[in-house]
């Protein structure tokens, strides 16, 4: 039986361009066995029509409070009473104020007001929306109430603007709203340091040499660990701009260099290390000036192995991703014994949605035991999977 088979989710959808991705979340929840009762806000019916929303969910949309076509009982109270889980999506700026200020003042508020189950919201707005101090702190009220965000990636927004507010993806929503109902704790009590992102070599003082990692992936571990109960470590390199909490321990680096001593210092007080970033394995001594000759040689270094010192010097499970072009997985059983790692992470970055700056990954997950092939999916969905056989090494 799976997470959401004969649990009841309430979907709360407001008045943002994103409602209509909600359409696919509410079929996949049908499709996986819960019941799904919809909530509408009446600018939310300005973007997707209820009968759309009744029809995915074979429910009767709530949108007026005192709506007379029901059979008798209050219904805000008895929804929120039936409530296993519920999630907003998108959540406005508008909506998480009220939420954070405790206002009910319709039907999808005072539902949620009543609800006695875990609530998760969606955060979908422009950037600057995003931003602000007001709807910054109005997020940080509900997380500390117990709400659980949902962050999207950064990326095209619909009033042109490119940045944060965009709305997670709905398959995205589908694994939080799982791992709200699964109760999945297996990482309380443990210390999780997750590498992420690219370093850079510099070669003068406006040039440098650099990979293309967004972050992507390590940050959906981080937020993976957190999720279910573990202290995260992270340590970024250059990744793409991305809401952090509070609650985690974050450490900026830019070079290969300054990366190792952040792990240095943290790792040994951790359980679980995972590297997930692209550090520059090879260094060059910098020009202090920028270089203006027609030709350049340039001679590099190898740079520190970060993941093999790990291995090498403390005792927690090590996990290293293997980004591979050919023989991928030959490469990866090397670099599984050469890091004296526990699980490598496979991902040939030639396929089509995986490897870098993608929503999406296709891994490999190789131990001393063998391997297994995973399909295409979401980054996020590959890093439960991550910490589900990290738990098992």
């Amino acid at each position: 039986m799976n997470a959401l088979e004969n649990k009841t989710v309430l979907v709360g959808v407001t008045g943002g361009i994103a409602a209509y991705k909600v359409c696919g979340l509410v079929s996949r929840l049908v499709k996986s066995g819960a019941t799904v009762h919809v909530m509408m806000t009446r600018n939310a019916t300005q973007f997707v029509a209820p009968l759309s929303f009744e029809t995915l969910s074979r429910n009767r949309v709530t949108v007026d409070t005192f709506d007379r076509d029901f059979t008798w009982e209050v219904e805000h109270v008895s929804l929120a009473k039936k409530a296993d889980v519920a999630i907003v999506a998108p959540a406005t700026a508008n909506v998480i104020a009220k939420l954070a200020c405790g206002i009910a003042d319709d039907f999808l508020t005072t539902t949620l007001l009543a609800c006695r189950c875990k609530v998760l919201f969606a955060p979908a707005m422009n950037t600057a929306m995003f931003d602000n101090v007001a709807t910054r702190e109005n997020m940080e009220k509900l997380v500390s109430r117990g709400f659980i965000p949902v962050y999207g990636e950064n990326g095209y927004l619909a009033c042109g603007d490119t940045g944060a507010g965009r709305m997670a993806e709905p398959e995205v929503l589908y694994a939080a709203i799982e791992n709200a109902l699964s109760g999945k704790t297996d990482y309380v009590g443990k210390r999780v340091l997750v590498t992420s992102g690219a370093t850079r070599t510099e070669i003068d003082p406006v040039r440098f040499i650099s990979n293309r990692s967004s972050g992507k992936m390590g940050y959906a571990i981080a937020n993976e660990v957190s999720a279910r109960g573990g202290e995260v470590v992270y340590i970024k390199g250059f990744t793409d701009k991305f809401d952090i909490p509070s609650n985690w321990t974050t450490e900026s680096v830019k070079t290969t260099a300054e990366m190792f001593e952040a792990v240095k210092k943290h790792a040994p007080s951790c359980d679980v290390c995972i590297m997930a970033a692209a550090p520059c394995d090879y260094e060059v001594a910098a020009s202090p000036q920028k270089i203006k000759s027609k030709t350049l040689t340039v001679n590099f270094t190898k740079a520190v192995d970060i993941a093999a010192w790990v291995g090498e010097n403390t005792d927690c499970k090590l996990v290293v991703f293997a980004a591979e072009t050919q023989d991928g997985e030959r490469n990866a059983v090397k670099k599984l014994q050469s890091k004296h790692a526990d699980m490598a992470v496979l991902n040939d970055v030639t396929a089509p949605g995986a490897g870098f700056d993608v929503d999406t990954n296709i891994a490999t997950i190789v131990t001393s035991k063998g391997s297994e092939n995973l399909p295409l999916m979401s980054k996020r969905e590959l890093a439960g999977i991550i910490l589900d056989k990290t738990t098992l090494l």
